[in-house]
């Protein structure tokens, strides 16, 4: 197969800036993409999986390369994805040969290369997660499929699933979770479909943390990190738009776009508050339930943002898991006695997850219910736990 110049240029360009510069990888693609409009499907997708693949595997070609620069590891990517290296592209090292060669090597070496991760995470996952790491590493290294929430305020999941169909999207059920589609593996969503409100783009790992609030039809929940509010509109569509879903963030932006999404999908009963330090006061004993969806490393994200395993540093780590505890000793000031809180992160290290909750435990004033872990290596979703506990008094 033959690939054109300025496509392969872009991939390189885009790869580069990601390792050297630290950049958010969906970001500079998008970028990129924006200012080629007139590329085509087949130009973004190559440049896409070019990039994403040489982000996922950076240490492993980096190996078939015997180098870690951008164009060698595009080389390397290319040689898998089965292309002939042409003559103008500006590496000379390893030959396509040598690399197919190198692949029978590559079971010898470490984890951390095989698996293409730093090693100071490989080793804190093993130490965290033990035997277990091995499997889960593995698992979010895998191609994520695209997961749909059916928005049950604009039709059922049967009713989505036709329309759906009729619109050229085949999608199959998710076993253990209600409301969610899976698409064909590759497929995406097409765009003219993302705005109808009929659906939502949501990992079904993440679908299964909001179930877990028993939020009932009338009652006030507050979710107190809300982000865009996935889990907010899915709370909305449990509780039949009723009572009041509170949507809370820091980050402005992010509420506006919560604003944007609820509108779209009719979820009338969800209303944005932004996070100020008087908040917890403010909401005194207000929620019968309260989502405490945490910053967290985002480990458990790994299929979809490969290029966050580059840019995160033990010190910052070290620095959410601070927060994750400051939040659960602040925030429940906001649920009612006899309340139910539901922590949870979309991280599979213990040390963000049962250790920020046993925090709380330490401190006094509640029970555990429940604990759920959505293992990426069980599942093949992204990973998350989540914890539900029920508020004294």
């Amino acid at each position: 197969m033959r690939m054109h110049r300025f496509l392969a240029d872009a991939a390189a360009g885009i790869c580069k800036t990601v390792f050297k510069e630290h950049k958010v990888l969906d970001h500079e693609l998008a970028a990129v993409f924006q200012a080629n409009k007139k590329w085509g499907k087949r130009d973004r997708g190559f440049v896409a999986e070019t990039v994403f693949e040489v982000v996922r595997w950076r240490r492993a070609l980096g190996f078939l390369a015997d180098s870690e620069e951008a164009v060698a590891l595009c080389a390397a990517q290319w040689v898998r994805m089965g292309y002939e290296l042409p003559e103008w592209w500006r590496y000379k090292g390893v030959s396509a040969e040598e690399m197919t060669a190198r692949e029978a090597s590559l079971a010898d070496q470490p984890r951390a290369v095989r698996e293409s991760i730093p090693d100071w995470l490989d080793a804190l996952g093993e130490s965290e997660l033990g035997d277990a790491w091995a499997d889960e590493i593995r698992a979010l290294n895998q191609r994520a499929r695209v997961y749909l929430r059916v928005n049950t305020l604009a039709g059922s999941l049967d009713e989505t699933q036709e329309w759906l169909e009729a619109n050229g999207v085949t999608t199959e059920l998710v076993p253990g979770v209600p409301d969610a589609l899976v698409l064909e593996a590759g497929k995406v969503l097409p765009k003219p479909l993302r705005t109808e409100g009929r659906v939502e783009i949501q990992d079904a790992g993440s679908q299964m943390i909001a179930p877990m609030l028993g939020a009932e039809e009338g009652e006030r929940v507050i979710d107190a990190c809300s982000g865009a509010g996935g889990k907010a509109l899915h709370l909305a569509a449990l509780m039949g738009n009723t009572g009041r879903v509170y949507g809370m963030d820091v980050d402005g932006r992010k509420l506006g776009e919560l604003e944007r999404r609820a509108k779209r999908a009719k979820a009338r009963c969800v209303v944005t508050k932004p996070i100020i330090e008087s908040t917890p006061q403010d909401f005194r004993e207000v929620g019968d339930r309260l989502l405490i969806d945490a910053p967290c490393s985002g480990l458990g994200t790994l299929k979809r943002q490969p290029d966050l395993k580059w840019r995160l540093k033990p010190a910052q780590l070290k620095r959410v898991q601070g927060i994750q505890k400051e939040l659960l000793l602040t925030y429940p000031e906001m649920l009612k006695p006899g309340g139910t809180l539901v922590y949870a992160t979309c991280s599979v290290l213990p040390s963000e997850n049962r250790a920020a909750v046993e925090c709380l435990l330490e401190h006094g004033g509640f029970s555990l219910l429940e604990e759920l872990n959505v293992s990426p290596a069980r599942f093949g979703f992204d990973g998350f736990y989540a914890a539900a506990l029920r508020k004294d008094g």
